[in-house]
């Protein structure tokens, strides 16, 4: 009976210490599943997985935050970058957060904030106007952080007195840190165009404007269900553990347009971009089979994104050498 009372003593010291760790933006994935008719498993709901994971991947999608010229192959650059990307409270995924215990709540329209810190570099090599980054991104009141790189080269670039702009095709990539309950990579390409212009000899302005096609790739770690109760206490427990199917690859597009203010070494820039809604198939069994909010007892209908159409809202502070 001791040993049973301080096991006890030490779970519940263990879910308060999770609790009070949390965050209101990190993930509660253990909400986008039910129990099946026999009350004997848990169902995966595969849908909403499917398209909180999207507009997830949306906000925290590389962004670009700089016109189509490279930096030059002896040009350095050091950013802090935040950004607000729309989502819908009111979609019955967006319960699967700290913030919504409640999965049969509707709070509308909300914004995820993030922050980060990028390093850019322009080089000579393998191609001349090439550039590369590195940074952090952190999703706003969460323990989640997102790495990513990217690569970009400038088919286009330096001839300001011409009446034509520059062109660039970037590559990039990012990987979710910090999450218990879920893997996340994302590949994003993009193609962009630029202007820049002189103004009074002091300021250089560079509207610039382009679209952007995002490979979203989730995997689903093994989710408790019942986070709470000790399985060593009660066996029965076991079978509330559950993993969402891997999915097929999410695909979202978006446009985005935004500009440049440099004056000396300091650079300001504002970036607005528009995500198409969601729409790919996670095709389970080959018959193309709609899948409802729940799903079957097997969990595996096919699985739609529902993602709804998104804007992000980004800013840039930089230092150009």
């Amino acid at each position: 009976m001791r040993v049973r009372v301080v096991a006890l003593a030490f779970a519940g010291l263990g879910a308060f210490a999770s609790a009070a760790l949390a965050e209101k933006n990190d993930l509660v994935l253990s909400r986008l599943g039910s129990l099946n008719s026999a009350g004997t498993d848990v169902v995966p709901h595969n849908q909403d997985f499917r398209s909180l994971v999207s507009e997830l991947g949306i906000a925290l999608a590389p962004k670009l935050t700089s016109p189509s010229d490279t930096l030059g192959y002896s040009g350095f650059q050091f950013s802090f970058e935040t950004a607000w990307t729309k989502i819908s409270r009111s979609d019955g995924y967006w319960c699967a957060t700290e913030e919504t215990p409640d999965c049969g709540s509707t709070k509308g329209t909300s914004y995820l904030p993030t922050i980060g810190v990028f390093a850019r570099k322009g080089i000579w090599l393998p191609v001349p106007s090439f550039e590369f980054g590195a940074g952090v991104v952190n999703l706003y009141n969460s323990s989640m952080y997102n790495g990513q790189i990217y690569g970009k080269f400038a088919l286009h670039e330096g001839f300001h007195d011409w009446p034509i702009p520059s062109v660039a095709v970037r590559g990039a990539a990012s990987r979710l840190f910090g999450s218990e309950q879920l893997d996340l990579t994302i590949a994003s390409l993009d193609v962009s165009v630029s202007k820049e212009f002189g103004v009074q000899g002091t300021v250089n302005l560079a509207p610039y404007a382009g679209w952007n096609y995002l490979w979203i790739v989730p995997r689903s770690e093994v989710i408790d269900k019942t986070p709470n109760v000790d399985a060593v206490m009660d066996n029965n427990d076991f079978h509330n553990n559950f993993v969402f199917p891997d999915q097929d690859n999410i695909t979202r597009q978006r446009l985005f347009g935004g500009v440049k203010v440099k004056y000396f070494v300091f650079a300001l820039t504002f970036e607005a971009n528009f995500a198409l809604a969601g729409s790919s198939v996670d095709d389970r069994g080959g018959t193309n089979v709609p899948c409802d909010n729940q799903g079957d007892d097997e969990g595996q209908c096919d699985a739609k994104d529902q993602a709804s159409a998104q804007q992000t809202y980004a800013f840039s502070l930089s230092l150009d050498f």
